[in-house]
Parts: C-alpha cells; structure tokens; sequence
C-alpha cells in the first residue's frame, strides 16, 4: 500500500505544479495578492510530496520489496545498505526522481528564503520552476514509473549493476544534480525578468548566490565523477571526453562564465543582456545533457536509458524549454537597456574575456560532442571524435585564459591600469617559471612546453596569493595594520582567491600526470618484480575472496624502494554472481600527491597474470584543485552580502520613505 501511496504523492504533486504554475502568474497580472500567496505555499506543497514519493521509493529499496519493478531490477538482498541506498538513482527512474526532488527542493527554497525579492519576481519564478517540474513529472508518470508492481513478486532481485556499487557513486549523482537542477533557478529568473522586463543590478545581486550554489556542487560532482573513473574502471585515466562526461562539462563552461558575468552585472550594470542569455544557456545545456543520457543516441559506462520513446519525449522538453525561453529573449532583449560602459583595460574587460574563451571552448566542446551524432543522423557516416580533438582545441583555448585570470583582480573598474597590474604580479610571475623549471629538473627533464603549463598553474595560485596581499596592502603600511585589513576583507575576496589558486592546482595537476607520468605493461608470476617511478614491485599470487554478493581473486603486491619494504597493495577482479559480470578493482598506493596504480588484466599461461602499473607524480592535485575550488565557491556563499542578496523589504520601505521626503 505504502508504493500506491508513493505514486498518488506524485500524482497529487503534478496536479499542485500546474496550479503553482498558472493561478499565481494570473494573479501578478491582476495584482491579486490572495493568487500570488499560492506561489510559495504551492510549491512548499510540491517538495513535501516529491520528498514523500522518493522517500517511499527509498524504502522499497532498503527493504528489498521486489514487488516493485524499478527494485527487482536493480537490488539484490544480499547488497550492502549503502548501495540498497545509492541504487535509488542507479538507474533511470529513481534517477529521474532525484533530479525531480532537487528541483522541488531549489524550488522550495526560492519559495522560503526569497523573502527580499519582489513579489511578481517571485512569483514568476517559481511559476517557471513549476514549469519545468510540471514537464519532467510527465515524463516520470507515463515513460518511467518507479513504483510500477509486478505480479507475483520475483524472490530476488537482478542485483544493481556492480560498477555502481562504490562509494563514489553513492555521492557523485546528488552532487551533480544539485548542480544541473540548480541552474533552473538561473534559468527561471531569466525568464521572469524577460517576462517582467526588469532586468537591473539588483536582479544579478538575486541571481549570483543560486549560481554559486550550482556551480560548487557541479564542480564536486564532476571532481567526484572523474575520480571514480580514476580508481573504478581500471584503465588509469583520469578524463577521456567521454560525450557524457562532456555533457556536465558544458554546463559548468557556461555556468562559470555566468558567475563572473553576473558579478559585472550587479558591480557595473553592464552585460545584462549577455548574463540572461548566459542563465538561459547555461540550464539549455544541463538539459541537454539530461537528454543525451537518457535519449539512447550515446553509448557511454555513463548512460542510464536507451529507450526512443523516453529520448524523444526529453527531447520535447528540451526543444519547449530552450525553444521558448530564446523566441522570449528574441522578443524582449531590443527592449532592454545594454547598461554601462567601460574601457577594453579593466575589470570588466578581463571578465568579458573571460567570458569569450568559456563560451568559445563551451561551443568546441559541444561541437565535439554533437558533430558526430549529426553526422550519422544526416549522413550515415560513423567517425569519432576523441580526445587529441579535444586536448588541442580545449587546450590552447585555455592558455590565454590561464595567463589573463589572474590580472583580473588587479584591475580597476571602469577603467584600469595594465602596467601597475604587471608591476604587482611580475613576482608571482618570476616565482613561477623558477618552480616550474625546478619541477622539470627534480623530474629529469621535460619538455619546454611542460614548463610552460607548470608555471601557468604555479602563476594562478602566486597570483591568487598576490591579490590578497595588496588588498592587505602588505609592504605598505605596518604589519598590525596590514593583518586587520586582510582579516576584515570580505569573504568573497577569498572565495575568489581560493577558487583561482585551485585552479591553478588542477593545472599544475594535469601538465604533471600528463608530462611525467610513466607506464608498465608486463606479464608477471608469483615472485616477479616490476620497476617503476623508483619503486619496484613484486608479485606474491593470487588469493580467492567472497564479498556480500560477488566473488573475487585478488592480486597481492609488495612495494619496496632501494630493498626496502614501503608498503603492500592489491588489485581484484570480481565476479558478481547475480548479474553475471566482472569487474577490475584497481590498487592504488599514494605517495604525498602523486600514486602508485595498478590494474589486473587477463590471466595467462602457467599461473601469471597481465598487470597494468603506472606511476602518476601529482596527480591527486587534479582533485585537490577541484576541491580548493569548490570550497573557495563555499566560502564566497558565505559572504553575508551574498546571502542577502538583495534590501529586506523593510529596508526597501525605508529607502522609499527617504526619497519621499527628500
């Protein structure tokens, strides 16, 4: 009874949606304050009973209820708690129903804490997120259903697939979609701003806090993501530009050129009309993404469906959604006012470029991702576009950027002064290419486009550090003085240095792995040593295991370095009984930021296996940057003046007052 009650819970919240989405919007236009009151109390409705469905959904996991379809086909008894759990969205209905519960929740809190923002502004936004809820709560109810029953009740469940069963993939999704779905509140006040057509510095203040909260959990996700490639699948590699890996990519592209494009619009009141496109594009894309994971038209280790139906029914979504919100922007943007001017040399001019290179690379990388997917749909020619595509492109698109972000912070508004930046940032610059050229040496030698990257990476974190140090105005007034200006900064100065110098790290990262990493492929026996990275490794056997729900034969190794025993690492394959399927666990042995990794292949003659092993020097700041980032992103959302966001409605009272007396 408790499933039924689930789907009715679904029901009824559908039926809520289209209230929300159409009696408040009637009562803007009216200035009915009674219709305009069922916006936020509505749409706190809509996430009580989207959280109760899935809460259902969750029990029937956790209790193994294969009574229920989406269960039986992705459950066992015998898995884990964690992964009964993380099964929920293993798959693409409970998938579905997370990407819905998020949105129901950013939904709810737009509703509960956007007390300070106009109440037709409101409204209309919560309206456009009733919107979209409206359409993906179809598509759950009539192409895929959680809590569809089958009769009988199978006895056990078909297991979830087991390269899902990890710790990583119980985390990486949620994150994802809290930042796929929160750019929907980007996208909603876009548009109702374009409906409105109000579009001030006021509107950008409202928007930057929901982006920032998007974009430090898609940047988690996609951190998280990358990492269980990494360690999960085997192969040794950290991103391939998998299609799908580059559907969440895109998304953060333009997300990222948004954030800094609202900050220009709520500083200078300039790009206004550039950061509503940017909101619309930016959430088009999280669509899209949603789309090619669920259309079928991908193969990829990533993709949940491969069911027509369900693709061409997203791909309607997506097509009313975008389709819609550009004929509005087309419609309204000669309407709006293109805001303030400033010089090429400033801070405004460093973020426009800015935002030029992100939107380029964003459209290289989409270009890469959908070229051949027309192709075969025009054509019929079948090519592949694969990483050297992207690695050039990408990578020289972002030299330039790497060079310049750091020179942003320096310059003025308005109008800016390029020599005294260059004069404040020539030591971060020399202090650089100096610890560049002392990696390459510790790491004999390299080549000269190695000390290039390395000093690209190693100039965003000295410039981070340098920005906070003449705001300090360290060297410039007493030491006392300087430590109280640097405490009393405000926290999005810091916010904004940390998510900088991460970047600086995951370059430093990435140039790393890629220039010195070193790779090992050989047949070993028991009692067979390898070299690499210093460290020699040897091969003591093989030695059967049981877990909950699979068997395995695990590969014992013992690490030494000049004759010494460091440590001892393993490396599995597995073999889970209910699916019928093997998986490679890899070793990893971390030494500082840079990891010992190996990966079992085939088994050959005489007892010996084919063994993978690579030495990867200082590739967790891959990671490590990700996270500096994020927190970075965390702590600027700290800012109270972004928690705020825009005057109390008190305050505003207030304000009017002053003028009418004036």
């Amino acid at each position: 009874m408790i499933i039924e009650l689930g789907h009715y819970a679904l029901v009824l919240a559908l039926a809520t949606a289209i209230i929300v989405s159409v009696v408040p919007v009637i009562g803007a236009r009216r200035g009915d304050a009674s219709m305009m009151a069922l916006g936020p109390s509505g749409t706190v409705a809509i996430f009580g009973l989207v959280a109760f469905a899935f809460g259902v959904l969750t029990y029937a996991h956790v209790v193994s209820d294969f009574s229920v379809a989406n269960v039986w086909e992705n459950s066992h008894s015998m898995v884990p708690l964690i992964f009964k759990i993380s099964g929920v969205w293993g798959n693409h209905e409970g998938s579905m129903m997370l990407w819905l519960l998020i949105l129901a929740l950013f939904s709810a809190m737009v509703a509960v804490f956007g007390t300070n923002l106009p109440d037709t502004l409101k409204v209309n936004v919560l309206a456009v997120q009733a919107w979209i809820g409206v359409a993906f709560m179809l598509f759950i109810l009539l192409t895929s259903n959680p809590f569809a029953r089958l009769d009988p009740a199978p006895a056990e469940g078909r297991d979830l697939n087991p390269v899902l069963q990890d710790v990583g993939l119980a985390i990486h999704p949620p994150l994802l979609y809290l930042g796929y779905v929160g750019f929907s509140v980007c996208f909603s006040f876009a548009v109702a701003a374009l409906i409105d057509g109000r579009l001030d510095a006021a509107w950008a203040r409202w928007v930057r806090p929901w982006t920032l909260a998007a974009w430090i959990c898609l940047t988690a996700g996609i951190a998280m993501g990358s990492y269980w490639a990494y360690y999960e699948l085997g192969w040794g590699g950290w991103w391939f530009w998998d299609p799908v890996e580059n559907a969440s990519f895109m998304p953060w592209l333009a997300g990222t050129a948004l954030l800094h494009s609202a900050l220009v619009m709520e500083k200078r009141a300039a790009l206004k009309i550039w950061t509503v496109l940017l909101a619309i594009v930016t959430f088009s894309l999280s669509l899209l993404g949603t789309f090619l994971v669920r259309s079928g038209v991908l193969t990829s280790v990533h993709a949940f469906a491969s069911d027509p139906t369900r693709g061409v029914f997203i791909l309607a979504i997506l097509l009313i959604f975008i389709g819609g919100a550009l004929s509005l922007f087309a419609f309204r943007a000669p309407l709006l006012t293109a805001g303030g001017l400033f010089a090429p040399i400033s801070r405004e001019g460093a973020l426009v470029l800015n935002n030029l290179i992100l939107t380029v690379a964003c459209a290289t990388v989409l270009t890469g991702t959908l070229y051949p997917l027309a192709l075969d749909i025009l054509a019929g020619d079948k090519i592949s576009v694969g990483p050297p595509f992207f690695n050039l492109t990408f990578g020289l698109l972002m030299v330039p950027l790497l060079v310049a972000v750091p020179f942003g912070p320096m310059l003025a508004w308005k109008r800016g002064d390029l020599l005294g930046a260059l004069q404040r940032l020539y030591l971060a610059a020399l202090l650089a290419f100096v610890g560049a050229v002392i990696l390459v040496y510790i790491k004999n030698g390299g080549p000269v486009m190695a000390v290039l990257g390395l000093a690209a990476g190693l100039f965003l974190v000295f410039g981070a550090i340098a920005d906070l140090w003449y705001r300090a105005g360290v060297g410039n007034v007493p030491a006392a003085r300087a430590w109280r200006r640097l405490i009393g900064l405000p926290r999005s100065a810091f916010g904004g240095a940390l998510a900088h110098a991460g970047l600086g790290v995951t370059v430093l990262g990435i140039v790393a792995v890629t220039t010195f990493q070193t790779e090992n492929i050989t047949e070993m026996k028991p009692g067979a040593t390898a070299e690499l990275g210093g460290y020699t490794l040897r091969f003591d056997g093989l030695r059967p295991g049981v877990g909950a729900n699979y068997t395995e034969d695990r590969g014992q190794f013992t690490v030494s370095r000049g004759g010494v025993t460091v440590a001892e690492m393993s490396s599995a394959k597995r073999f889970y009984t209910a699916r019928r399927t093997a998986t490679t666990e890899s070793g990893i042995l971390t030494f500082g930021l840079s990891q010992l990794y190996v990966s079992l292949g085939d088994a050959v003659d005489g007892g010996g296996m084919v063994v993978r092993i690579w030495w990867k020097p200082f590739i967790l700041c891959i990671w490590l940057g990700a996270v500096v980032m994020a927190l970075g992103g965390a702590v600027s959302l700290s800012d109270r003046r972004l928690r705020v966001g825009a005057p109390s409605r008190r305050a505003r009272r207030v304000a009017a007052q002053m003028e009418a007396a004036e």
